[in-house]
């Protein structure tokens, strides 16, 4: 890996719900993203992704462990510093008519991180907006409209324009393209690969989509109740998933041409509650190789890396196969 952009370490965060009981939304966190590059987080719905983010964001406290920036613990900046993270650090939601405000122009949408974080003229926070809404491929002149004179595709390209302005070192992608037309998601997908080869901005993307996430990540964390079971090169995990979620995760998704045999391995029940997670491995009551004994007992933890793949299961590598 190159210099790391962003450093989680050892990352938890549960929640009270009363009578000492505990949400453990996620728990041990331990992942990176480079300068330049694009990790990605995926699991089904649940599997603290979100709760992730907005450790990262700010917009929660973890309940120990680190979120780092640039070395820096997000959660202890304060004043400038705290200015300057978030200058450093933006997002872009998965909605782009919910996240922007329908009564600000286009002009002030994309200032505010501007102006909310840097000392800049007037003359030079509009200069940047232009510089920013010509990058996304819209027009100087669109400033002056607002968020319903523009089609799905444009609004995120407002998003992303607003996002661009502060001139980040570090992206969350929150499914960027989900909301989006099929016929205008490779075209936003396309955009945040130009921009990452020009710019050289990081990105932490968020998706159930497993086609946006092999062509944009870099390096894939793949989540289960709150956990970290596999991770590495994207390339290594989509070629040859070793951990059994993962491969029934990836059966999942539809094969990438229609004469592919169908290969799908149907997981039994439903994620177990982070109220009650299983004891042992969390994956074992719906694991099809559950080795028995080992992994309703004992919690694997994390092995490897091996051919860049750390794997937290009993089973251990087995390069090659995917069933």
């Amino acid at each position: 890996m190159t210099r790391p952009i962003l450093q989680v370490r050892d990352l938890s965060r549960s929640f009270p719900v009363g009578n000492n009981r505990h949400v453990r939304a996620v728990e041990g966190l331990n992942f990176e993203v480079p300068a330049g590059q694009t990790l990605a987080l995926v699991g089904e719905s649940g599997c603290g992704k979100t709760t992730t983010t907005k450790l990262i964001l700010r917009l929660d406290a973890p309940t120990s462990g680190q979120v780092l920036v640039d070395g820096e613990d997000v959660h202890g900046l304060r004043g400038a510093r705290l200015r300057n993270y978030r200058a450093k650090v933006q997002a872009v939601f998965q909605d782009p008519w919910a996240s922007l405000s329908p009564r600000m122009r286009v002009r002030d949408i994309v200032a505010e991180p501007l102006e909310a974080t840097q000392r800049l003229s007037r003359k030079e926070i509009d200069r940047r907006v232009h510089e920013v809404l010509d990058a996304v491929g819209l027009r100087a002149d669109q400033a002056r409209n607002f968020p319903h004179e523009f089609s799905g595709g444009q609004r995120q390209r407002i998003a992303i324009a607003s996002a661009l302005v502060s001139k980040p070192e570090l992206i969350v992608l929150d499914e960027p393209v989900s909301a989006l037309d099929v016929s205008i998601r490779s075209q936003i997908m396309n955009l945040f690969k130009d921009l990452q080869d020009e710019l050289g901005v990081s990105y932490l993307l968020v998706a159930h989509d497993l086609a946006t996430t092999r062509y944009l990540a870099d390096w894939v964390a793949v989540m289960y109740l709150g956990r970290i079971v596999e991770y590495g090169p994207s390339e290594q995990i989509f070629s040859a998933p070793q951990h059994p979620y993962t491969k029934a995760l990836f059966s999942a998704a539809l094969p990438s041409h229609p004469s592919m045999p169908d290969t799908e391995i149907v997981l039994e029940g439903e994620i177990p509650s982070p109220l009650s997670p299983p004891d042992g491995c969390a994956f074992h009551p719906r694991c099809h190789l559950c080795l028995g004994e080992v992994c309703q007992s004992d919690r694997p933890e994390a092995q490897g890396p091996e051919n860049g793949v750390s794997l937290a299961c009993h089973r251990g590598f087995d390069w090659g196969t995917t069933a």
